[in-house]
């Protein structure tokens, strides 16, 4: 048989994993079980669900399963009171012995509303110490552990008391209930100061002449404590309230009630007021019944016929024989007519389930059950063919149907509206992940404050920036290599080269401005100021160097060349157009950082004297180049970044664990593998100048694509002369 839990249970022990362990210990501990987020609170779900939660629960905070189970009993306690069913549970009984033996009842009006409810059931035996015998009987193996923390919180909680629980081995087969699960615990109970004493009382306990003595003695006590009256006397009235203080605790463990000698009641009164009782001795031989009972089960009006022929018994789940009943007897019995013995004409009719308790009478040798028809809802009523007018008047069955018919209403309205927010919060869900989604595109073509204010409606007033350094790239030989290959070939190559470079805007903390064909342009101290603007351009250019040798040619399969250019100054910048906004950069500044990229030497970082000074004592290696004539602004002296004195590739590139990249010179390093390599293309430079005579052409290093404007380095015309001999060996001595 597959069995059934509703919502309730699971979203008490997602309560409990939130409250004592946190949001993302329930996230995780979900994923690994392989659940839902949330639960439906009269939906009905399958038994593995939950135990699958709990094993992983206990795998995930490595805690033994009876310790769990324990825990999620104490705040499944505490998740009852809150879900509203404090008073109910309050008012089960006086004392707890009285409440776990209505329990079973409790469940069973619960079972109204939650009709697929299968819940435990529960029998207490006295002892003469004072301890019990708790039966827990259960269709769910392993959860027997719950028990001990449910019944330690309501101990606590409603009797001032603690508990002590044993489990004690017991042979299922002797009780024969039906159950697959039957645990015995012993329970001893001891009170924790109060007042009242909640340990079960023996019935009709006769109070001796030292109970007596006990009491009067507490009387005066209680008497004397009292303050006393200006003129010394006690008050009358101080006096009258302390004996009936008193005479109120003693009544309620001294009570012994009254029986009359004969019952004053006639036979067909009785069977009228109670239509529904049935009387039966040891061999469940029938000898008296309520007259409706009659009407619906017509076989019952033959006297000593057998009960079991009619009924069987539904709950609890045990042998229908007079010691099994006895045995339990504090529960309340659930019979249902047997469909073979129905009359033909109510053979259409549902069956008649009954619902009541049993009383043993010793006298007579014979069990009476008062019972009522148990239905949910007024639809059942019909089904069964039965009228409100079959119920006793005093019977509050009429009352409970009314009003459960109601609840029924309630809690599918309920149901219906956890549905659609669960549907509202999904659907919320997927609107704030697409919204995310939108966002990061939004922020990666603008920055993000000027997309939110974009967002908010406001219009972007352009702003003046004092200083920033600007950094443009190009692919040595892009025209050639579009040539030559495939256009996806080409999308390809530049779809590796921009992923690793937008990896190290964020690296570097830079802005990409837009990229253009096989042009790329960042800024640094845009849009928003920042004094290390050209230390961190610096450092992303000297990356971008290395990224673009990952990077290979789809023509030669060797790894592609980059020119790259800086500047510094100061620019304007602001948004525009209203189709696909692009926050744009003018003023000089821009054009400058243009020429340093096209006046620039492959596979090199050209710097422009004002990033120079910039990048001055900040821990760069930076060579001189010399006075070359720029398009457009004369000459100008500018220089080679080489590398960063005081930080590795791997912090540059932030591999692995490196450190973060460091913006002032205050780190050593020496760098001498990239300095030998500076040295050696400075002088590669001229002694191809000396061997042509000053007649220098395209080397095989070269693209096929500069030109002397282009390339004012490596197109050079001017003769070499001796001058030039000696600004190499003042150079050399820089280096060393």
């Amino acid at each position: 048989m597959i069995s059934h839990i509703y919502g309730f249970i699971n979203t008490c022990l997602k309560s409990l994993v939130i409250e004592k362990f946190g949001e993302e210990t329930w996230e995780k501990l979900r994923t690994l079980a392989e659940v839902q987020d949330t639960f439906m609170t009269y939906e009905i779900y399958d038994d593995v669900i939950t135990l699958r939660l709990v094993q992983e629960a206990c795998t995930m905070l490595d805690m033994p399963s009876e310790v769990v189970l324990k825990l999620f009993g104490e705040y499944f306690f505490s998740f009852c009171k809150m879900a509203g069913y404090d008073t109910m549970l309050r008012t089960l009984g006086g004392n707890l012995v009285e409440f776990i033996e209505n329990l079973d009842a409790l469940h069973s009006y619960l079972a109204l509303s939650y009709q697929e409810m299968n819940a435990p059931s529960f029998r207490v035996e006295k002892n003469e110490d004072g301890r019990m015998l708790l039966h827990y009987y259960s269709d769910r193996k392993g959860l027997y552990h719950i028990v001990p923390g449910i019944i330690e919180a309501v101990a606590k909680d409603f009797f001032d008391s603690e508990v002590s629980m044993t489990i004690l081995n017991q042979s299922e087969e002797d009780e024969r209930t039906g159950k697959k699960e039957h645990v015995v615990f012993l329970v001893s109970q001891r009170s924790r100061g109060s007042k009242r004493d909640f340990r079960p009382q023996r019935e009709n306990k006769e109070v001796t002449k030292e109970d007596e003595e006990i009491d009067r003695r507490r009387m005066r006590a209680r008497c004397a404590s009292l303050p006393h009256c200006p003129a010394g006397k006690r008050s009358r009235w101080d006096m009258v309230r302390s004996i009936v203080m008193f005479g109120k605790d003693n009544l309620l463990k001294s009570f012994t009630p009254c029986y009359p000698d004969k019952l004053w009641m006639e036979e067909q009164a009785f069977c009228n007021a109670f239509p529904f009782h049935i009387v039966f001795d040891k061999q469940l031989k029938v000898k008296q019944t309520g007259v409706n009972i009659q009407k619906f089960v017509p076989g019952l009006q033959t006297m000593d016929i057998r009960l079991d022929e009619y009924f069987s018994i539904v709950h609890p789940q045990v042998t229908f024989n007079i010691e099994s009943i006895r045995k339990f007897i504090n529960s309340q019995f659930v019979l249902k007519t047997r469909r073979e013995m129905v009359p033909l004409a109510s053979q259409h009719q549902s069956m008649l389930k009954l619902r009541g308790q049993m009383v043993w009478m010793e006298s007579l040798g014979c069990m009476v059950y008062l019972c009522s028809p148990k239905l949910r809802s007024l639809q059942e009523l019909e089904e069964r063919g039965l009228h409100i007018s079959d119920i006793a008047q005093h019977d509050t069955t009429r009352d409970l149907i009314l009003l459960n018919q109601q609840r029924l209403a309630e809690m599918e309205l309920s149901n219906q509206l956890e549905r659609k927010k669960e549907e509202l919060r999904i659907l919320s869900r997927h609107l704030e992940t697409e919204k995310k989604k939108t966002e990061t595109l939004l922020y990666a073509m603008l920055p993000r404050h000027v997309a939110n204010q974009l967002k908010e409606g406001k219009r972007v007033e352009a702003g003046e920036f004092q200083v920033c350094t600007i950094l443009f790239s190009d692919v040595v030989t892009f025209t050639n290599i579009c040539a030559a290959c495939e256009p996806i070939q080409i999308v390809n190559m530049l779809n590796s080269m921009y992923s690793k470079f937008d990896r190290l805007t964020s690296v570097h903390d830079v802005y990409k401005v837009e990229t253009i064909g096989d042009a790329y342009m960042v800024v640094g101290g845009v849009p928003i100021p920042a004094d290390s603007h050209a230390e961190r351009v610096a450092n992303f250019a000297l990356g971008m160097r290395i990224a673009a040798r990952e990077v290979t040619n789809p023509i030669t399969g060797q790894p592609i060349q980059i020119r790259v250019g800086l500047h510094t100054g100061p620019v304007l910048a602001g948004v525009v157009g209203d189709k696909m906004p692009r926050y744009c950069l003018f003023g000089d500044t821009v054009n400058t950082a243009s020429r340093m990229e096209s006046h620039g030497v492959p596979d090199h970082i050209h710097l422009s004297p004002f990033t120079y000074s910039a990048l001055e004592d900040k821990g760069f290696d930076i060579l001189e180049r010399g006075e070359i004539q720029v398009k457009g602004k004369g000459l100008m002296t500018t220089y080679f970044l080489l590398q960063n004195l005081c930080v590795s590739e791997d912090t540059i590139m932030a591999r692995g664990t490196g450190e973060p990249c460091v913006y002032r010179d205050n780190q050593q390093g020496t760098g001498e593998s990239v300095r030998g390599e500076a040295i050696w293309v400075c002088l590669n430079c001229y002694v191809r100048k000396e061997e042509t005579n000053g007649q220098t052409t395209a080397s095989a290093s070269s693209s096929s694509d500069l030109t002397n404007e282009d390339t004012p380095f490596l197109g050079d015309t001017t003769p070499f002369q001796k001058g030039h001999l000696n600004d190499v060996n003042s150079r050399l001595c820089r280096l060393l």
